[in-house]
């Protein structure tokens, strides 16, 4: 059978050419052409968002963004001496209500003993909402009126109550060895207290 044959199935003419792919397509298998001037991005790259640059990928989580609450940066760190003033303030505002256990004692009778209860409870009172204020807010009384505020160390978010008051009984260390925990923001890098390092927080400048 010559390729002359009409009888040939294929229908090929002697001389002509095998047919293939026309020039500038793309063939089955082969991985399609990107325009020109146009990058092709491969698989596990972000997809292209629309109306974006070509090579402009989304910011990922992570890389490159700023921390929360902190911003910027981190905020000046608040010196001994404002840190000082702050419990100072703070020690006086709760010596109010402790003012009428000391009269409900002295007067003696049942006037005296309501008194004192109603001082003691006032104080318990005062010292729960201190510590709930210093841990949504980072500030007591007495640092909201230096402008100072406590955050947590990390991310300049608030501690929250349950971390502030873990700091709260953390203060036991900066006490136990003489208070020398409560001196050492004078020298310490980041000013912290024994109680700070353990909770992880700062006290810096509200500004």
């Amino acid at each position: 059978m010559s390729f002359g044959d009409p009888k040939n199935p294929y229908g090929q003419q002697p001389g002509q050419q095998p047919q293939g792919p026309q020039q500038g397509q793309p063939g089955y298998g082969y991985p399609q052409q990107a325009p020109q001037g146009v990058p092709q991005q491969g698989y596990g790259y972000p997809q292209q968002q629309p109306g974006q640059p070509y090579g402009a990928y989304p910011q990922q989580p992570g890389y490159g963004g700023q921390q929360p609450g902190f911003g910027g940066g981190m905020p000046e760190l608040a010196h001994w001496g404002l840190r000082f003033g702050g419990l100072i303030v703070d020690m006086l505002v709760l010596m109010v209500p402790y003012i009428l256990v000391i009269i409900g004692g002295a007067v003696g009778d049942s006037f005296g003993g309501i008194l004192a209860i109603v001082g003691f409870l006032g104080v318990i009172a005062l010292a729960i909402w201190q510590v709930y204020q210093e841990g949504t807010t980072g500030q007591t009384i007495g640092k909201k009126a230096v402008g100072i505020r406590l955050l947590r160390e990390a991310d300049g978010s608030p501690l929250g109550f349950g971390m502030a008051f873990v700091r709260r009984l953390a203060h036991f260390l900066d006490s136990i060895a003489c208070y020398i925990g409560w001196l050492w923001p004078l020298w310490d890098e980041k000013k912290q207290t024994f109680a700070d390092k353990v909770c992880s927080s700062v006290v810096v400048k509200a500004g």
